[in-house]
């Protein structure tokens, strides 16, 4: 009887001259079998579309600096050049508006409201948010996770695949996944962080027989 399980699969570091496709199909490629589901780090996505900055690269405004005097020490957005990031992909005035509307809505106690309007703020990883050599750069969200997904579908010929953010704070989301994939389901399996996040070098996990196991 097939049961569930999650194989890391290690790979040596990635970086933005590796197409992550490739990577998958390199490493992992004699282990995918077609009731799998492929899953990939949404930061090692990221790096291998040059999706990516240094902090030098940045002038942060009067607005990262502003708003990055409320923000907590710890976290993605705690530089005021990680704030600016964010403020590159969705814009200055977006993200300004989005810590105006988080700090309304924390008065009423509802949190999140911040990283619901500027995902970009949610999505990237400030300085040592990453493993070396990328832990001097600020990491952005990975680019069309969703097709990303259906090329690894298409190329491996698995049952599925998803681009997925998960850390060790039982914080677990799917990004992006292939056709008839449910997020929900897939962020659940991950909750415990299976990925390699640091010098484990594992940022692809193959959920096994989960086409077979889930219509049971």
């Amino acid at each position: 009887m097939a049961e569930l399980e999650l194989v890391t699969v290690p790979t040596r570091i990635l970086t933005d001259n590796d197409d992550i496709v490739d990577a998958i199909v390199e490493y992992g490629g004699h282990n995918i079998g077609p009731e799998d589901i492929v899953c990939v780090a949404e930061s090692v996505v990221a790096i291998t579309q040059g999706h990516f900055t240094r902090p030098e690269e940045l002038t942060p405004s009067w607005q990262a600096r502003l708003i990055n005097r409320f923000v907590p020490a710890e976290g993605s957005m705690s530089s005021v050049y990680g704030m600016q990031a964010a403020m590159e992909i969705d814009g200055k005035w977006k993200v300004l508006g989005a810590f105006i509307l988080g700090a309304i809505a924390k008065i009423f106690r509802k949190n999140g409201v911040f990283y619901s309007i500027s995902r970009a703020a949610a999505l990237a990883d400030d300085v040592t948010g990453t493993m070396p050599p990328f832990d001097k750069h600020i990491v952005y969200g990975p680019k069309n996770p969703d097709k990303v997904a259906e090329k690894i579908v298409s190329r491996t010929g698995c049952y599925g695949a998803v681009v997925a953010d998960v850390n060790d704070l039982k914080r677990s989301a799917v990004l992006g996944t292939s056709s008839g994939v449910d997020a929900s389901k897939i962020a659940k399996l991950l909750i415990d962080n299976p990925f390699g996040n640091d010098s484990q070098m594992t940022p692809i996990v193959i959920i096994k027989n989960y086409a077979s196991v889930s219509a049971k």
